[in-house]
């Protein structure tokens, strides 16, 4: 009798053991149904026609069309929106990984009055939504000559994205040992060439989490091309996008093929790089 009850905990762990996997599997593939049921909706009526979008407009198509891709692809002007795009992601991007490192580093490691002030400034740039500081940024970009010009548009990103990259960098430094800066010391390197050999290369995680989010927020933002974009030629992807949204409705046949079309560079991209991009997270998960 005791052996039949001792052995019951034991034959409740193996259910659970074997029923675990499962469990986590189906869960896992009702996520991932619900974020892709979207898209493939978008994608299933990007290729409709306009009698059968208004006929069925949640059924799969009953014959394909890429008239409508051929058709918005030209009311685009899809490469040169593309190409804009690409430029202000890029080059904001670039230029966060490049400034927020040299902020957070001296945060990091020169405790004083001062960094601990400059650093309470960056997080509380985290606080203020760009609404309150449109009206004045937008003056002071005027005044300065940059509206309409893709170098004011790269520099209102890096500056909206530094607060929450300096955040990132300053804590993520704060757990590297400083015994490693110690010894670079005593061989003989200075801060700079410290920074540069030994706490940069260690930075690569958190470096390519953060480039991943800014990625997305600048690719996928509208409000400021909208604002300080006034040149069709200069408009990017979402700007274009929304151009098919008329003040009192919208033509799907239109509206959808061009959402598809501006999805499809960043997920190429994360395709392409996926490998690279889960390893910086699971690195910075790691190290965190």
């Amino acid at each position: 009798m005791s052996a039949s009850v001792a052995a019951q905990p034991q034959r409740v762990v193996r259910r659970r053991r074997r029923w675990g996997p499962v469990i986590a599997g189906v869960a896992l593939s009702a996520v991932v149904v619900v974020y892709l049921l979207p898209l493939l909706l978008a994608v299933g009526m990007s290729l409709k026609t306009s009698a059968e979008l208004v006929q069925q407009p949640l059924a799969w198509p009953t014959r394909l069309t890429f008239d409508n891709y051929a058709s918005v692809f030209a009311q685009m002007n899809y490469w040169r929106m593309v190409g804009n795009t690409v430029l202000i992601t890029l080059a904001s991007t670039i230029l966060v990984s490049l400034i927020a490192p040299l902020a957070a580093y001296p945060l990091a490691r020169v405790p004083s009055r001062w960094t601990n002030a400059v650093y309470l400034l960056f997080v509380a740039g985290l606080t203020i939504p760009f609404f309150m500081l449109m009206i004045p940024v937008q003056l002071l970009m005027k005044a300065l000559g940059l509206i309409n010009t893709y170098a004011g548009v790269i520099l209102l990103y890096t500056t909206l994205n530094l607060p929450l990259a300096v955040f990132f960098y300053t804590s993520f430094i704060r757990t590297i040992p400083r015994e490693l800066e110690e010894a670079a010391a005593i061989d003989g390197c200075t801060p700079v060439q410290t920074f540069w050999h030994i706490v940069l290369p260690m930075l690569q995680p958190v470096t390519g989490t953060l480039a991943m989010f800014v990625t997305l927020s600048v690719w996928n933002d509208f409000l400021l091309p909208l604002v300080f974009l006034y040149s069709p030629d200069s408009r990017t992807i979402m700007v274009s996008v929304a151009s098919f949204i008329g003040m009192y409705g919208f033509n799907p046949a239109s509206l959808f093929p061009a959402a598809v079309l501006a999805s499809l560079p960043l997920l190429l991209f994360f395709f392409f790089l996926q490998r690279q991009i889960i390893a910086g997270v699971a690195a910075g998960a790691v190290k965190g």
